[in-house]
């Protein structure tokens, strides 16, 4: 095997990983992790966490590509996954999906907790099979109701470190369980083609544009509700009810310019800013979190 071949396949496992979708599962578990206590968390079960929640992240994603390389080979965005092109195998994404799987259950188990190993678990078994194989398939609200389990990680970071489910955990639950509707809609706005060209149910290919349009916006109202929680309950302070209200303005600026046409650009761009929003949120909570604790040093 020549250096370029090795580098090619190197590459080819990384892409079935969907590194950008599971980051971001990563930073909202870490950041649940340090929200969990008052002060810094215990190292290591912040890495082992990380590492176990991040693989198990790895692992769905893989079976994911499994499931869906029909569709995908059908999809302009991703005719060119791995599977479709016939880079890789069935049987090596499979085997990769399963060595990811139970590494990731081996180190939850035996260096975090039980617990955060059968959550992450039932996780994994929602999005891989329950969210790819049935809901994306019957229903147009397939990305809410299979949203529950993307929004699990800062449960599972929280649980980590603490060995519980706590309400708090279940408020971040919530926030990203509701951002996960205008998050992913504005893009299944701009590739509507190709999900008719799959024949997968989504909204703007069963409901049109426009009904799709307001749900984005409805939902980022609701949304900006949601995120005002931590501070009503709280959980926060005004770091992050200011940096919410901002955000969640920005957010509903964006749904309702989309409203206002069918521009594929601006659904794009909405996408985007709600990767920003996410992190922003969290980010925002962590830093309300530990500048008093910097302060009282």
């Amino acid at each position: 095997m020549t250096n370029t071949q090795s580098t090619l396949s190197w590459k080819d496992y990384y892409e079935l990983c969907k590194p950008n979708v599971v980051i971001t599962i990563v930073f909202t578990a870490i950041a649940g992790m340090f929200l969990s206590v008052p002060g810094m968390p215990p190292l290591h079960l912040v890495i082992y966490g990380t590492i176990g929640i991040g693989l198990a992240s790895a692992s769905a994603a893989a079976i994911n590509h499994f499931i869906d390389q029909n569709i995908d080979a059908k999809m302009a965005r991703t005719h060119n996954r791995p599977l479709p092109t016939g880079k890789l195998s069935s049987k090596n994404v499979l085997l990769f999906a399963a060595v990811l799987g139970i590494a990731s259950m081996i180190i939850l188990i035996f260096y975090v907790n039980v617990l955060t190993a059968v959550l992450t678990f039932l996780s994994h078994l929602g999005y891989s099979i329950i969210y790819t194989v049935f809901l994306k398939h019957i229903t147009p609200q397939n990305i809410v109701i299979g949203g529950a389990f993307g929004a699990t990680p800062p449960i599972l970071g929280w649980c980590a470190i603490t060995g519980e489910v706590h309400p708090y955990a279940l408020l971040l639950f919530l926030i990203i369980f509701i951002w996960t509707p205008p998050h992913f809609w504005p893009l299944a706005l701009a590739r509507r083609n190709d999900y008719t060209a799959a024949d997968i149910p989504m909204l703007p290919v069963t409901h049109g544009v426009k009904y799709t349009q307001l749900q984005i916006f409805l939902y980022t109202i609701l949304l900006f509700i949601v995120s005002l929680l931590p501070y009503l309950t709280g959980m926060s302070g005004l770091i992050y009810l200011f940096s919410a209200i901002i955000l969640g303005i920005v957010f509903i600026y964006f749904a309702i310019k989309m409203m206002g046409g069918a521009d594929n650009k601006i659904a794009k761009t909405t996408f985007f800013y709600s990767l920003f929003y996410i992190v922003g949120i969290f980010t925002a909570l962590l830093v309300d979190h530990y500048y008093p604790i910097y302060l009282s040093q």
